[in-house]
């Protein structure tokens, strides 16, 4: 009898899921595995914890999902705890796991985990499935990808490459070679953020498995959402203003297949329109990430990134007035009061207070990005890195730096204060 053993890493999820399709096909027996890791709870350089108690809240609801999704299939997800170059080469002996799926993540610590695993022995298949497009459906090879996204979105349109469709889940899974006790469900009743985050975190609507994700995506490309969303995507304050779907994509509950789908069918019944267009134009910000990941690799990763200037500078006492909300400039404040309670924040105000960080503070862009890994329920570290690189003046941006006048995007995005106001105080139930 074989047996497989697949390891979920951001890819919480059945539908579109290929990487898992095949680990299904590869054994007789296959063991399901997610392990959470000691980086969790490790302190950054920067004196915080990896991860906040909302990340970890919300990343549980995904596997609490995942869990009851694959129960349902005949299989048995296992939760585990540990690092996997000590988890994963020890459980493959032990049930005899001729190889180890997963998918493949281009960033240096990921790429390392798998460095490792083949090290001591083991055969690993990484499958690319994060991206939106294939890279092989690219037209250009990924170590020729433009340095900048425009370049890179008119050379995807021009050539016509297209998703791919997602595929199905899978009917049912072979059984676990592993104890037939049911392992213990992850806890959901972590930290809930106030009723008035933008992405309330806390109701069924909103947890992280795959069933709420479907279910969302089915709801906002039914409703009429997308064609505003080009003129409401800046919002501030609400559910309604964005289409939310980030969260998901970074735990993989989603994938941006699925998602392209359903903008598909909505513009089959509804027309295209300026709305629809910039759903598919923010698909292709975080492909570009992704493939601009592949092509620097461990280079974007450097304090310098990709731009001649040295080390940047750091203020420790600024950076730790900036990340509590207590810079004096209400608008960012505000920002980042809503992302230590909420562990979300609008594209707008992410661009706002990281800006500030960096051009009026001058502080260090990592010292930022590591407060945006710990902090975010959505964080992703193609995107996050990108981002911050971008906003530095050191990765893809032409105009090498982006300072955001924090007075002027307060006077065109908050004109009545309604945002200040919201966000004045710090949360009395903040999980900081």
């Amino acid at each position: 009898m074989s047996v497989a053993l697949y390891w979920f890493r951001n890819d919480l999820r059945l539908t579109d899921n290929p990487a898992l399709l095949r680990a299904s096909r590869d054994g007789d027996e296959l063991a399901l595995v997610y392990l959470r890791t000691p980086d969790e709870t490790a302190q950054t350089r920067w004196g915080f914890p990896r991860w906040s108690p909302l990340r970890r809240a919300f990343r549980d609801t995904a596997l609490a999902g995942l869990q009851a999704a694959v129960s349902a299939r005949g299989g048995t997800l296992h939760v585990m705890d540990g690092a996997p170059a000590e988890v994963l080469p020890d459980l493959a002996r032990r049930i005899g796991a001729a190889r180890i799926h997963c998918e493949a993540i281009p960033a240096p610590e990921e790429i390392a985990e798998v460095a490792a695993l083949r090290a001591a022995g083991l055969e690993v298949v990484d499958a690319w499935q994060s991206s939106l497009l294939d890279p092989a459906d690219l037209p250009f090879a990924p170590n020729r990808l433009p340095e900048v996204f425009t370049a890179f979105r008119q050379a995807v349109e021009r050539s016509g490459a297209a998703p791919r469709a997602p595929v199905p889940a899978p009917v049912s899974l072979p059984p676990s070679p592993l104890p037939s006790s049911s392992p213990e469900a992850p806890s959901v009743a972590g930290p809930r953020p106030p009723a008035m985050a933008a992405f309330p975190l806390g109701e069924p609507a909103f947890h992280g498995s795959e069933a709420a994700a479907l279910a969302h995506v089915e709801r906002y490309f039914q409703s009429s959402a997308p064609i505003t969303y080009k003129a409401t995507r800046n919002g501030l304050v609400g559910t309604a203003y964005s289409t939310k779907l980030s969260p998901w994509l970074a735990l993989g509950s989603l994938s941006p297949r699925t998602a392209f789908a359903h903008l598909q069918a909505h513009e089959a019944r509804r027309g295209a329109s300026d709305g629809s267009y910039w759903i598919w134009f923010e698909l292709l910000w975080r492909d570009f990430f992704r493939f601009w990941s592949v092509k620097h690799g461990a280079r974007l990763y450097r304090a310098r990134g990709l731009g001649p200037a040295g080390a940047p500078a750091h203020d420790p006492a600024a950076f730790d007035r900036w990340r509590a909300g207590e810079t004096g400039h209400p608008f960012v404040d505000a920002g980042m009061r809503e992302l230590a309670a909420t562990g979300y924040l609008s594209n707008r105000m992410r661009q706002v207070v990281a800006s500030y960080l960096v051009h009026d503070l001058a502080c260090d862009w990592r010292a930022g990005a590591a407060w945006f890994e710990s902090r975010l329920i959505d964080y992703d570290v193609c995107s996050n890195q990108g981002n911050w690189l971008y906003l530095a003046g050191r990765g893809a941006d032409p105009r090498q730096g982006r300072r955001f006048n924090p007075d002027k995007q307060a006077a065109d995005y908050d004109p009545d204060g309604a945002y200040r106001a919201l966000w004045s105080a710090p949360w009395a139930g903040d999980p900081a």
